[in-house]
């Protein structure tokens, strides 16, 4: 499992004059039984600081899996990160991004500079069956996604960035894709 590419040889100028910092992404979580694979675009800040997806309270990332499966409690709490990685995996659910580094000022896709693009296809997902795109940066690969030979799919962000769609809405179009791959 590793990421692709070449870094960028130099930081472009943010609108203050500063450089903007070149910023390396997490490590895939999958394993040989992973069936959807989804793919955000890049962390945000504070995953980045915690080294840990989805890290920003008000990302609904993991409410929305909570949701989908109320059954089993997603464990919780400072040190939980591990127990919940391992909680995703028994679902059969892994998780990227489709930048493996890239330059950008805070945590907005709009703000990405130089992006790397991670080698999706060479992580050797034995089972893998779906790729869902976590927003829209994410899905402008779909085309890179798809020659994975398996289905592709749009859902809404989880960001907190994306306010248009309610959690309930979001909720649903997350549900439908682990529905038609038999996770739920």
């Amino acid at each position: 499992m590793r990421g692709g590419g070449t870094m960028p040889s130099m930081n472009p100028l943010t609108a203050s004059g500063a450089a903007s910092p070149l910023l390396t992404g997490l490590a895939p979580i999958v394993s040989p039984a992973t069936v959807v694979l989804i793919l955000g675009s890049f962390p945000g800040v504070k995953s980045l600081e915690r080294q840990q997806y989805y890290a920003h309270p008000q990302n609904q990332f993991w409410k929305i899996l909570q949701a989908v499966w109320p059954e089993v409690p997603l464990p919780s709490g400072i040190d939980s990160y591990a127990q919940r990685c391992r909680w995703l995996l028994d679902r059969g659910l892994g998780v990227w991004d489709v930048y493996g580094a890239c330059e950008r000022e805070g945590s907005l896709d709009s703000a990405i500079r130089a992006p790397v693009a991670n080698d999706i296809a060479g992580l050797h997902l034995p089972k893998l069956a779906a790729i869902a795109h976590n927003g829209g940066e994410s899905f402008k690969h779909a085309r890179h996604t798809r020659t994975l030979g398996v289905p592709v799919y749009p859902l809404p962000s989880t960001s907190p960035a994306n306010a248009s769609w309610s959690f309930e809405r979001k909720l649903a179009a997350w549900r439908e894709v682990f529905a038609a791959h038999q996770l739920v």
